[in-house]
């Protein structure tokens, strides 16, 4: 994925996309809340669609980082000296 700024939207059905900041086009990430967690969490929707993003985009970076390891020993590996 590249480095481009994200942003959390709120959309017209009241769902939470991830998004790149420059692109209106289809999200990356989409949360739908059922009728009944939107009535429980009332006004803390919010708060909790940013955390389940965050959470998200932080386990997506510890993933990336441990790809970029493994390639990078995998690349040492072959090297012969």
């Amino acid at each position: 994925m590249s480095r481009a700024f994200l942003e959390i939207v709120e959309l017209e059905d009241g769902s939470f996309a991830l998004r790149r900041m420059e692109d209106e086009g289809e999200p990356l990430v989409e949360i739908h809340f059922s009728p009944e967690i939107d009535s429980f969490l009332g006004d803390h929707k919010v708060a909790i669609a940013k955390a389940m993003l965050g959470a998200g985009v932080q386990a997506a970076g510890v993933i990336s980082k441990s790809i970029m390891e493994a390639e990078e020993q995998e690349l040492q590996d072959r090297v012969l000296h």
